[in-house]
């Protein structure tokens, strides 16, 4: 079957004021970008002739500006599901103008699938090989593209992007599983373990259209390490290389889960470089630069990942080198790559970051001074409450060391205080297993606070009334409270709300 070629404004313009779009891809890595840019064209349009047009869109996790950032300057999102990291997008949500919301990766497709957040019109996918049969084979993420493939109630248009190598054809491990109560045990129990196929089937008649393209994936490059991040990394490592030897971790280790960013790419710099780390193996979304330059350097055996979320000239080193990377690298579907019965079998040591940490152990990855959203939950969630450990990393301070990220109560609570084992700061870590409330607060704010906040925390949890957790409720958001008002929380006197 031959498939009708389009141009990426023809296939634009099929897509409807009201309409809701599932897009491929995951983080910038293998999102659909030449239909979307022409989309915020008729948007563009649209509005200047005094027609509303917005859309519904559905994805992996975050685009890039091709998408998300265009879409929401031209005011064309009405809804958005899950994940962002645009800072375009990130200024209209904070703003009020897109119903942004804020789940859990791993819940994504199925709650498409369930009903639960209406119909699916078009699917844009972006993909690297096409076969007449309808089997097409994704570029550098896995993320939601087989269900919305067959939830597509309008039809589906494929983005042949010529920036992805056709070699890349093998790494690609495609599966659905089915729903219930008629869904079987996701049979995973290697890290590089195959269990669907390397294409994607999609039903031929349901293409409306083949858009053919030539565009870089919009990769982020990170900030470069610096003492504070190496620090939090080298803290993590020797926690964890202590845990090996007091037996609590097996002496082959377990799979490393790791969130996005300059301090991830720390630990695991830091873990690599240890003569006493056995080999890695990475079960996780998101892959980054770090682990590629430590699988060429065999530190890191294997990796099974969602994303290929590195820079481009990382990207095109491993299709270069695909011979090398097939029988290390698999990527699979979001909805797999964050599965909780797979994340428990494998037994993770999860390391995510945080925004903030409260004193009690729960913690904050989206909002700051609970009201702006930085980037979304993103799988964090996923990770940290089905890990055999999950550890949670910020610098004890932020901006200049105006604000502690250790506080007496987090503004917005993403991570309950059940779920997270260990916090690590730049200045230690605090284990939490085993301990009570009190005995947290105490290893938090001796281990993990800024030594500028510390005797601040200590003044809190003095005033605070006594029960299970305590606090003075008039006084735990004082310090948010001051920085908004002052700029600084060093200004903070809890005597102030003391009631």
């Amino acid at each position: 079957m031959s498939f009708t070629r389009l141009t990426a404004a023809e296939a634009a313009a099929l897509i409807k004021n009201g309409d809701n779009i599932g897009l491929s891809g995951f983080t910038p890595a293998g999102t659909a970008k030449a239909v979307t840019a022409e989309l915020a064209k008729i948007a563009h349009a649209e509005h200047e002739a005094g027609r509303p047009f917005q859309v519904g869109i559905f994805t992996g996790a975050s685009t890039g500006q091709s998408t998300d950032g265009v879409l929401a300057n031209e005011h064309a999102i009405k809804y958005r599901a899950p994940y962002t990291t645009n800072p375009d997008f990130r200024k209209h949500v904070n703003a009020g103008e897109i119903a942004y919301n804020d789940m859990h990766l791993g819940m994504m497709a199925q709650d498409l699938r369930y009903g639960f957040l209406g119909d699916v019109d078009w699917a844009i996918i972006e993909v690297c090989a096409i076969e007449d049969d309808g089997k097409v084979y994704l570029t550098a993420a896995g993320g939601i593209s087989p269900s919305i493939a067959r939830l597509a109630k309008k039809g589906i248009i494929l983005e042949l992007n010529a920036f992805h190598s056709p070699n890349s054809k093998g790494i690609h491990d495609v599966y659905e599983p089915l729903d219930p109560p008629y869904r079987k045990p996701i049979m995973i129990e290697k890290v590089t373990d195959r269990i669907g196929t390397p294409y994607l089937q999609i039903d031929p008649k349901k293409v409306v259209g083949v858009v053919e393209c030539n565009i870089p994936d919009e990769a982020r490059a990170f900030k470069g390490a610096d003492p504070i991040t190496d620090k939090i990394g080298q803290n993590v490592a020797d926690f964890l290389l202590a845990e090996k030897k007091r037996g609590i971790i097996p002496p082959s280790f377990l799979p490393f889960q790791s969130g996005v960013g300059t301090t991830a790419n720390a630990i695991l710099y830091a873990l690599g470089s240890s003569p006493e780390m056995p080999q890695i193996e990475i079960f996780t979304e998101v892959l980054q630069n770090a682990v590629v330059d430590l699988m060429f350097e065999e530190k890191v055996k294997c990796a099974s990942t969602c994303s290929l979320t590195v820079t481009n000239d990382k990207l095109l080193s491993i299709y270069d080198n695909i011979d090398f990377f097939k029988d290390k690298l698999v990527l699979r579907q979001s909805e797999i790559s964050n599965n909780a019965e797979v994340i428990r079998r494998l037994g993770l040591i999860a390391i995510n970051t945080a925004i903030e940490v409260d004193i009690y152990g729960h913690a904050n990855s989206t909002q700051i001074c609970g009201t702006k959203m930085m980037n979304g939950i993103g799988g964090s969630g996923d990770f940290e409450r089905n890990a055999f450990l999950s550890i949670f990393t910020c610098p004890s301070v932020a901006k200049g060391g105006m604000i502690s990220s250790i506080v007496p109560f987090c503004s917005h609570v993403d991570h309950t205080e059940h779920d997270v084992n260990i916090i690590v700061t730049e200045q230690g870590v605090a284990d939490l297993r085993g301990k009570g409330t009190r005995e947290r607060a105490e290893a938090i704010i001796e281990n993990c606070a800024h030594p500028d906040y510390k005797q601040l925390l200590w003044d809190y949890l003095k005033i605070a009334d006594k029960g299970h957790s305590c606090h003075k409720l008039s006084a735990a958001l004082a310090m948010h409270d001051t920085f908004l008002r002052e700029g600084d929380m060093h200004k903070t006197n809890f005597a102030e709300y003391v009631k």
